[in-house]
């Protein structure tokens, strides 16, 4: 899909701190670096700086990015005013942040470390003689509560007669004349400065989603990666199977299999069901079951047949997915979030509707369909809408049309699904699986098994998408 056309499909307005980490960790994954848009962050915002033509600045720095950008800023204010950074001393600095530390300190500005509150009273002067103080201190990666010796630091910029610049979001408790946001806007009232993050960093999934995941606390115990119970099977005995062993490898810790056919994966709690489908007689325990879930996955390998029984326990899954032969009407609804993976055809069945072949026309109908949940519409180029927001997805390889991908899909999906939104469990699922099948091409070629992406998930997963 053409670059250039896609803004039609990136999200405007403000962006939260996460969603800011995943469009920067996608633009740097298209090749643009992380000092390149520090570069720009820090030159946009000494342009600012200038408009109130001061001929004198202070620069407040921390130890993150955006003191980084900061320093930048400082470097490109010298020729223009007189310029001087203070800077917290203590403590490790991001590496962004420490490369441009180095470059400042050769800039000929002046340069004032703060490691305590006394390092600030012998500053007085400065905060009260500069025409313009930038706040680089924190950005959006504050958590807690200001500690000495910014909350002194805060305290003396407040009270200054100076102009303040905050650089992407004030620091708390700072006031603000000006804030300089870089992309998108955190807060209301913000000028933007474009830092040169390319479009697709916004609407095609990356390396950036999987900042999202939560990562697990030290002292975790059983269940708190999630319960995820799989229904399916009967006419199609493996597919629920290769779902379950899916949601394992993205950190489930307990992965049910309700089916009527057993296959010794001692790795999957099996949940017997008598018979050769799912039938009414299963709707009691079903209901018991899909109750203790954190979420369900429901559709693989099942049947026609069984679509009844689907429609009577949606209303009480916490959270589900529903894949393959659940993709029927009626259409069911999980009480909590739901998420759709049809493919073309099955896409047609659920809406009557058939998809253009060009990708934006098919985002285009995906996100008009008013569909009750998030879709994850599988093609050559995946699209994911909740019917307010659109991501593309491109990983994947042709040989992922071997049955069964999808059911490792399903099980990814319901996997996240236990501790993310339905929105983001979904683009992080097409992303993973994806990523999945081409490192298993990567090394086998063609005439890949289902069965090989599985064990390829934590290394993309849990290593940052390497």
């Amino acid at each position: 899909m053409p670059a250039k056309r896609s803004p039609e499909f990136v999200d405007t307005g403000l962006i939260t701190p996460a969603r800011m980490r995943v469009v920067d960790a996608n633009a740097i994954a298209l090749g643009v670096t992380e000092l390149q848009l520090m570069e720009s962050a820090g030159r946009g915002l000494a342009e600012q700086v200038l408009t109130f033509g001061p001929s004198r600045v202070l620069i407040l720095c921390g130890k993150g990015n955006n003191g980084g950008d900061g320093m930048v800023a400082a470097r490109h204010l010298r020729r223009h005013a007189e310029t001087e950074v203070c800077y917290l001393e203590a403590g490790p600095r991001s590496s962004a942040c420490e490369h441009q530390f180095r470059a400042v300190k050769h800039a000929h500005v002046g340069m004032h470390p703060l490691a305590s509150r006394d390092d600030l009273e012998p500053l007085c002067p400065l905060f009260e003689k500069a025409e313009v103080i930038v706040d680089a201190l924190l950005g959006t990666g504050m958590s807690g509560s200001l500690k000495e010796p910014l909350k002194t630091c805060v305290a003396m910029a407040n009270a200054s007669p100076s102009k303040i610049v905050a650089a992407d979001i004030p620091t708390p408790g700072m006031r603000a004349d000006r804030i300089c946001a870089f992309h998108r806007p955190k807060v209301e009232g913000s000028k933007v400065i474009d830092i040169g993050i390319p479009v697709e960093a916004e609407c095609f999934t990356g390396p950036g989603e999987l900042t999202l995941i939560p990562p697990r606390a030290k002292r975790s115990h059983k269940g708190h990666g999630g319960e995820v119970l799989i229904i399916g099977g009967g006419p199609y005995q493996g597919a629920p199977w290769l779902a379950g062993l899916g949601a394992l490898r993205t950190g489930a810790d307990i992965v049910r299999i309700a089916s009527p056919v057993f296959e010794p994966v001692p790795d999957l709690i099996y949940e017997r069901l008598e018979g050769k489908a799912i039938s009414p007689e299963h709707t009691e325990r079903l209901i018991a079951l899909v109750e203790k879930a954190d979420a369900v996955v429901c559709g693989n390998g099942l049947g026609a047949e069984s679509h009844g029984i689907v429609t009577a326990i949606a209303p009480h899954c916490k959270k589900a997915v529903f894949d393959a032969d659940a993709l029927r009407l009626p259409l069911p609804v999980a009480a909590g979030e739901t998420i759709y993976t049809p493919h073309a055809g099955e896409f047609a069945r659920l809406t009557g509707k058939t998809l253009p072949e060009d990708t934006r026309g098919r985002a285009r109908v995906l996100k008009g369909t008013g569909l009750p949940g998030t879709v994850i519409l599988k093609g050559h180029i995946d699209i994911i809408s909740d019917g307010k927001q659109v991501r593309f997805n491109r990983t994947g390889d042709p040989a992922m049309t071997v049955g069964g991908t999808g059911d490792v899909l399903a099980g990814i999906a319901g996997a996240l699904l236990c501790r993310l939104p339905a929105f983001d469990a979904a683009c992080i699922a097409a992303y993973v699986s994806g990523k999945a099948g081409e490192a298993v091409v990567a090394e086998r070629g063609g005439g890949i098994l289902p069965s090989d992406l599985v064990d390829k998930i934590p290394s993309i997963l849990f290593r940052k998408g390497a």
